[in-house]
């Protein structure tokens, strides 16, 4: 394949065609050369994969490990007092999203049981309340609010501490350090600051479950008496981030898509019923956790390339959502769109745990706020509403909205 675009040193950010869409350069290089050579801030030779075919190839050969002990896994972006990789990293227990099979599935059988569709099913219910709750005190307050604040970031976080048993009292601990955890560039002190305060938090946390269990998917975890302390830590700290950070994000963002989308916002609140195809497409359309790291144990092709043994392997699932070999006109919105098949939780054997709970969370998310806040809009222009460029999970650090009257 002919390659008409320069080799990106760095993997490019900026998001500069629009804030749902991948950055131009790396939709020019997913045009010219979806399996691209890519030079790392440190100089490693590595690569970046944005065609939806190649991204799920990747995704499910596992001889593209997720490892980060077995050898030099580099980082595509700068992270400010990041010494340069030599050696590999230790493995950090319990971390099962940094593991190959079989390993993996230890720990990720544990959990299937918890986020099951069927359980998730008898937690709707009780979800629709807890969002139906936080929409009461939203329509409590007087507007412009931030809907970050005020919604998006209490409902996914109402609901993974109920199911880990994670106090929510104890929340803005672990918002403020899964924050600082999340910033790109942040300084590497800070972040390992941030992470050992989190896991301090969680140790301390699991060790009391073991005690004295819960009905909760962090006392089920605990009464498994071959998982050590630090591995509950470990798949704790995941659960609570993931749990949160993503869904927030997603209901933020997805707000914000939806307002700057008129004729969709429209279709949606006239039809309901739409909600289940409108959160597929908006879950595609967004892919707020885009880049995720591989490490090529052996050669190989891929895409008509070869990836060489030891390489470091990006891919963006944004980009591969984008993709319009497999999405017809996919940098547009569109809530009729199947968008079955999308990549946004993952493919392969780390595909994402608690993507039907997801699901159910922006169901109940998305139907609620266009029921109850039937004139929502942005209280300030689009070009204002500050975007999480610099996080780990994309999405909008706020979103100043306004209404002139509620419904019931």
């Amino acid at each position: 394949m002919s390659q008409t675009v320069p080799v990106p040193h760095g993997l490019p950010m900026e998001r500069d065609a629009s804030p749902f869409d991948p950055p131009r350069q790396v939709t020019r290089l997913r045009e010219a050369r979806p399996v691209s050579p890519l030079v790392f801030p440190d100089g490693h030779e590595g690569w970046l994969v944005t065609g939806y075919d190649a991204v799920r190839q990747v995704m499910a050969d596992t001889r593209f490990s997720s490892r980060l002990d077995i050898g030099v896994v580099h980082v595509p972006y700068e992270t400010p007092g990041m010494p340069v990789q030599t050696e590999p990293s230790p493995q950090i227990p319990g971390m099962f999203i940094a593991m190959d099979p079989p390993d993996h599935g230890r720990l990720r059988k544990r959990l299937t049981g918890a986020f099951t569709v069927k359980r998730m099913k008898m937690l709707e219910e009780h979800i629709n309340e807890i969002t139906e709750r936080q929409l009461d005190h939203l329509a409590r307050l007087t507007p412009p609010v931030d809907l970050v604040a005020e919604f998006a970031l209490p409902v996914p976080s109402l609901v993974i501490c109920e199911l880990l048993g994670v106090p929510y009292a104890d929340r803005e601990t672990f918002q403020v350090n899964s924050a600082k955890f999340m910033v790109r560039d942040q300084r590497l002190d800070e972040k390992m600051a941030a992470y050992g305060a989190l896991t301090g938090y969680l140790a301390d946390l699991v060790t009391r479950k073991r005690a004295e269990p819960g009905d909760d998917i962090l006392s089920d975890l605990a009464s498994h008496d071959d998982l050590t302390v630090e591995e509950l830590t470990g798949a704790a700290f995941l659960l609570l981030l993931a749990g949160h950070e993503t869904t927030a994000n997603m209901l933020a963002l997805g707000a914000f898509a939806l307002l700057e989308n008129p004729e969709q916002l429209a279709a949606l609140r006239a039809d309901p019923d739409l909600v289940r195809d409108a959160v597929e497409e908006i879950l595609r359309y967004l892919s707020v956790a885009d880049v995720f790291l591989r490490y090529a144990t052996e050669d190989i092709e891929l895409g008509g390339e070869t990836i060489g043994k030891g390489s470091t392997v990006v891919v963006s699932l944004l980009a591969a959502n984008h993709d319009p070999q497999r999405f017809d006109d996919p940098d547009t919105l569109d809530v009729h769109r199947k968008a079955r098949g999308h990549l946004a939780f993952g493919h392969g054997v780390h595909q994402c745990l608690g993507q039907q709970l997801a699901r159910i969370e922006m169901r109940a998310g998305f139907d609620g706020l266009l029921r109850r806040f039937p004139t929502l809009k942005l209280a300030v222009p689009a070009g204002e509403v500050k975007l999480r460029t610099d996080m780990n999970i994309y999405g909008v650090h706020e979103l100043p909205v306004t209404w002139t009257d509620t419904a019931r």
